[in-house]
């Protein structure tokens, strides 16, 4: 059956600088429209419900962030707590782009700023190597269990913070119907879809996944996985996005 695509929603923000994304260069080639929709929402928890956990951020000394939302809301909280962070502090981030994103509360110091690239288990061997330091993992309440995993087992020393939540957004001025592929990036996009959309029928609409939490949740809610990355042919989503229309273009 020969596929027509011409509107794809991207469950994420638009790139700051759209035309000269791959996005637009998708776009221009197969003559698609991309909209651009997060189906989750972030919100920061309170300060006085962070202090029931019973954390005292000042007992450890290396702070983990998986995201820019950890970042900004774990320098909230603190703020809230009228906590300074100490200039020994280490921080430990999943991608460069995080990492650098830390200038925006702390001077950076490569002594004390570490990063990976994108793969949290080449963050956990950076880890293993300051193993003599108590580390914290700011996180949402819907995370990711194999990053807590991996840590335990390399045997590291760390606590969970539950500073932020992710929620579903309302999306009752989207007509879902209109789109012919749907691209999700976290397993909550998945729960705000079916949320906000609970007669959903996948029938010919593609759907299309980055990383294996997020498959994995699309398979688990019984609909079709259409489109995954990273793979060792599309390392992105919007490679793998490309290779997809590519196929469909040559079966016409």
């Amino acid at each position: 059956m020969k596929l027509k695509i011409r509107n794809i929603l991207v469950s994420q923000p638009q790139p700051s600088d759209f035309e000269k994304s791959p996005y637009a260069e998708i776009g221009r080639k197969f003559c698609v429209n991309f909209t651009f929709r997060q189906l989750i929402r972030i919100e920061g928890v309170p300060a006085k419900e962070f202090r029931k956990d019973r954390i005292n951020i000042l007992d450890y000394t290396a702070i983990i962030f998986t995201s820019k939302n950890a970042v900004d809301h774990f320098f909230r909280i603190c703020k809230e707590m009228r906590i300074e962070v100490p200039e020994s502090m280490k921080y430990f981030s999943i991608s460069e782009s995080t990492a650098y994103y830390l200038q925006k509360y702390v001077q950076f110091r490569k002594r004390k700023i570490f990063h990976s690239k994108e793969n949290f288990s080449l963050l956990v061997d950076l880890i293993k190597k300051h193993k003599n330091e108590k580390f914290i993992l700011p996180c949402s309440d819907v995370h990711k269990q194999d990053v807590p995993k991996m840590l335990e087992d390399s045997k590291v020393v760390y606590k969970k913070a539950i500073i932020y939540r992710t929620l579903a957004r309302d999306m009752s001025d989207t007509d879902i119907t209109k789109f012919d592929m749907l691209v999700f990036f976290s397993p909550s996009g998945i729960k705000s879809l079916f949320k906000n959309y609970p007669e959903f029928k996948q029938g010919h609409t593609v759907i299309a996944a980055l990383g294996p939490s997020v498959a994995k949740a699309i398979k688990d809610s019984g609909l079709r996985l259409d489109i995954e990355a990273p793979t060792k042919e599309a390392p992105s989503i919007t490679s793998a996005i490309e290779q997809f229309l590519t196929r469909e273009a040559r079966k016409k």
